[in-house]
């Protein structure tokens, strides 16, 4: 990768405006163009953006399932008002689990997995992480014996996948829409009667459909700098 700081003032600037591109470009498009499909490799560079997503501690709570199947998009269609829509008419849909709150304790299978097998720390780092992250979730937060905060908190994580993966999309022109409109329990049980969710160990965190917007959005708008932005 070109690092823009060595490549001089220009190539700086540059990046910078493209990044700006990006989030005016980024739209929710609630209806896409179904004639148009996003490639393959396209996805799996969105894809990778969501991988390489920083996280809590570095443990990834997360799994992204992509649903390209016409007639399980209309099972989850049914349970879901406020994307039926993009479930229609998108290229890609993509469902983004949370991991439940016994996977990310301290002493759980899946923190240890985390850190032996892929963070491969050393006995003495990875004891002290485990130590330092169980202090997080018991005073530092007071995560903790919630279940309901640990998953949220879980949750919290996957849209910083999401978030990049939505600013990748847009970086090469693709549109995207995040959705939170679904009976979340009733998209729960469709997945897991497909075998696409493990209900010990997954919920459903959100939804994202990805494609080519079928029309022009409206206006863009955002509050003033001033109004969101305050320092001391």
């Amino acid at each position: 990768m070109t690092d823009p700081f060595k490549s001089g003032p220009d190539a700086y600037a540059a990046a910078k405006s493209q990044l700006l591109d990006a989030y005016r470009f980024r739209h929710a498009v609630k209806d896409f163009d179904p004639a148009r499909q996003v490639t393959a490799a396209d996805f799996d560079f969105i894809l990778e953006a969501g991988r390489l997503s920083p996280s809590s501690y570095g443990f990834e709570p997360w799994k992204f399932v992509v649903v390209q199947n016409p007639q399980l998009r209309s099972k989850i269609a049914v349970h879901a008002g406020g994307a039926r829509r993009q479930l229609a008419s998108a290229s890609h849909v993509l469902l983004v689990l949370a991991r439940l709150p016994h996977d990310m304790t301290a002493d759980s299978d899946y923190i240890s997995y985390m850190l032996s097998d892929v963070q491969r720390l050393p006995q003495e780092i990875s004891d002290m992480k485990r130590r330092t992250y169980d202090t997080f979730l018991r005073t530092g937060f007071a995560l903790q014996g919630n279940e309901r905060a640990m998953f949220e908190w879980a949750c919290r994580q996957t849209y910083l996948a999401l978030g990049n993966m939505m600013t990748a999309a847009a970086m090469i022109g693709i549109d995207s829409c995040p959705m939170e409109g679904f009976v979340k329990h009733e998209v729960e049980r469709v997945l897991a009667e497909e075998e696409l969710l493990d209900p010990d160990h997954f919920g459903l965190a959100c939804m994202a459909a990805f494609g080519y917007r079928a029309g022009e959005p409206t206006e863009k708008t955002r509050r003033s700098v001033d109004e969101v932005v305050e320092w001391r």
